[in-house]
């Protein structure tokens, strides 16, 4: 019988204590019990109860609505900054601008949460708009460190391009503005499609610069959760928690089904 290696221990142990916790999340979802920590027979109540639980599908809508619409805004803007630092050589604040895009990604998420309600404030002071903090300030702030992380991800990919096809469409008598739109963008769209995706995961995962930009009635899930864990684990959780993993599984699935018949 062949002896398992040290490297195949270690990574068995890895995946074990990256993988069990979750697995144990998943297997409490269904406990009968109240107690998270006691098993009280198998039960698919908890998930009935998460469907019921008005406070937790109103923050669940919001995380999308935010989502989608912080994700849309950070593609357009990484889209056009990238744009900018790839393809205009050298302009007076090229160097501001990239450090405005790439600041973000390297930037404390606590900081970056107080700079922007501190920007809040004063602009509602001023203007009178954003009044207060809610759904309006939450696609903002996603949007503004979505960007950033957008921006990193289409530059890559306008870099790889090939210049060529477009200097071919302007000898042909195509402005700069149909060149990008016929030409450039459909070379984009695995990146468009790629940050779009990047930045809607960070909307919907993120608590701390919610936790600063929103207010009542603007609660994200994130946030939600957060907050009920910190009065101890509830099996809802778990059962949220669990649908979350599903649908995540599903997706990486279909990706993966759809990449190999693409192969």
């Amino acid at each position: 019988m062949k002896r398992a290696t040290p490297l195949a221990i270690v990574t068995a142990a890895g995946f074990a204590f990256l993988y069990a916790p979750i697995l144990s999340l998943v297997i409490y979802s269904f406990n009968d019990s109240r107690l998270v920590t006691v098993w009280g027979g198998f039960s698919t109540r908890w998930y009935g109860a998460l469907l019921n639980d008005r406070q937790i599908l109103d923050a669940a809508w919001i995380s999308l609505q935010v989502g989608v619409a912080a994700a849309t805004l950070a593609t357009v803007i990484g889209t056009l900054a990238a744009y900018a630092l790839t393809r205009h050589g050298r302009f007076r604040g090229r160097t501001l601008l990239g450090g405005i895009v790439t600041a973000p990604l390297v930037m404390p998420e606590v900081i970056v949460g107080l700079s922007l309600l501190l920007l809040f404030v004063a602009l509602e002071d001023l203007a009178g708009w954003p009044a207060g903090r809610g759904f309006t300030t939450l696609v903002i702030a996603h949007a503004t460190f979505g960007a950033a992380f957008a921006a990193v991800v289409i530059q890559a990919r306008i870099g790889s391009l090939d210049r060529a096809i477009e200097e071919a469409a302007q000898d042909l008598g195509a402005r700069p503005l149909r060149v990008f739109v016929d030409v450039t963008l459909p070379g984009l769209a695995p990146a468009l499609v790629s940050a779009w995706l990047l930045a809607f995961t960070l909307s919907l995962d993120d608590v701390v610069i919610a936790s600063f930009v929103s207010g009542p009635g603007a609660s994200t899930l994130p946030m939600v959760i957060f907050s009920k864990v910190r009065l101890g684990v509830s099996p809802e959780v778990n059962a949220l928690a669990t649908l979350v993993i599903l649908v995540v599984s599903l997706a990486i699935g279909l990706a993966a089904w759809a990449t190999a018949r693409r192969g």
